[in-house]
């Protein structure tokens, strides 16, 4: 029962934290004219408000300040530096661009933080691939592996309305109903506190009149903490598993089940980038999203809507296909889920010159009133990163 009163009460605090205090920041960043521009990518033609990532972090750090008593091995003083050098990164390369390098330098700072606390510690893949007992040293180089691959993830599908809050709340509520199964009442009220941030601010992101982007500074930042429940979803103790539903050696299987719209799109867009032979972080227009928007003629809403019920429905289907399958039938159907999604997604790709080719021609055509097919042309959206 004090669980949930307190799980009551740090969602609907963290809900109006965000509620509150957006359009406090949108009203800031109006006058400071610190807007995100609309560039050759974007499908948003007006200068729309970012920086709402800023009120995540005070947020989270209210937050760790009130459950603060219910972490084990004191996880939370180790996640508020992780926390801080991300929102500073996320902040900066939100007013001024940073290399690549230079976040993926912060990112691996951040991440060591959580991997020096105990809590989060991976000693075995329990079976997995018939690996049991690990080394210390191959957890570091996995959990850092683990933690930046998710973190830079979920900040790449942070690309149109919607889609980044509506799949991070799918995400936590997996999380908040494995963490409170298995008596980690912690991490379950972080989940519960990082989905009602995201709730809170969906409402803003998908508005016309109100709109604000969560920007770097907050898809870092909900990377992070996601990447931090992954990790200690994979070091929980192998009677921790007993109460949940799928078999201890599946474990890493549903993790990637969980994440798997932000791990596939990744995987995708490098993949097509380097095949180009143009870097994995350049910019371009062949996300998933991307291609529900430009080429099925979804409307950024719809698009996040479809993403979304996709990633709970595939999350289900390993968790239930987890329970009694055995370990190697379910990398099989792994592997042949993301084959038959690569060649699904495979003829949708296109390189910077022809995008720009297709936003000249659709602005010739409204010029003359003429409505472009949709399966070939862009359609206008309102935000386009």
């Amino acid at each position: 029962m004090y669980f949930l009163e307190t799980a009551i009460a740090l969602f609907i605090g963290s809900f109006l934290m965000i509620y509150l205090t957006i359009p406090k920041i949108i009203g800031v960043v109006e006058y400071k004219r610190l807007m995100d521009n609309p560039d050759q990518r974007s499908s948003h033609f007006s200068k729309t408000p970012t920086l709402g990532g800023i009120a995540f972090f005070y947020t989270l750090i209210f937050a760790l300040f009130f459950i603060h008593g219910r972490d084990m091995y004191n996880e939370a003083v180790y996640i508020i530096p992780g926390l801080t050098i991300l929102f500073i990164v996320g902040l900066k390369d939100d007013l001024v661009v940073l290399s690549p390098g230079s976040k993926l330098m912060a990112q691996a700072l951040a991440v060591s933080f959580i991997l020096a606390n105990e809590s989060f510690t991976i000693f075995s893949l329990n079976g997995f691939l018939n690996i049991n007992d690990i080394p210390y040293y191959l957890y570091l180089a996995i959990g850092m592996f683990i933690m930046i691959i998710i973190i830079n993830s979920y900040n790449l599908i942070d690309g149109i309305d919607g889609l980044a809050s509506i799949v991070g709340i799918v995400i936590l509520i997996i999380y908040t109903t494995i963490f409170y199964s298995s008596q980690e009442y912690f991490f379950a009220l972080l989940s519960i506190t990082m989905n009602a941030i995201l709730m809170a601010f969906f409402g803003f992101n998908i508005s016309s009149h109100r709109k604000i982007f969560m920007g770097d500074t907050g898809s870092l930042i909900v990377g992070f903490v996601i990447s931090i429940l992954t990790l200690k979803f994979l070091a929980l103790k192998p009677e921790a598993y007993e109460s949940l539903p799928f078999l201890l050696e599946n474990a890493p299987l549903v993790a990637i089940a969980i994440l798997i719209v932000p791990l596939f799109d990744t995987a995708r867009v490098f993949t097509i980038r380097i095949v180009n032979k143009r870097g994995p972080f350049s910019p371009d227009r062949n996300h998933i999203h991307h291609v529900l928007i430009d080429f099925w003629g979804l409307s950024h809403k719809q698009a996040s809507f479809i993403i979304g019920c996709f990633n709970l429905l595939f999350v289900l289907l390993f968790i239930i296909l987890g329970s009694t399958t055995k370990n190697f039938w379910m990398v099989m159907i792994l592997v042949g889920s993301v084959v038959i999604l690569g060649y699904i997604f495979f003829k949708y790709n296109y390189n910077f010159a022809t995008l720009k080719q297709k936003i000249r021609l659709r602005k010739k055509l409204d010029k003359f009133g003429i409505k472009p097919d949709k399966q070939k042309h862009p359609k206008t959206g309102n935000e386009d990163r």
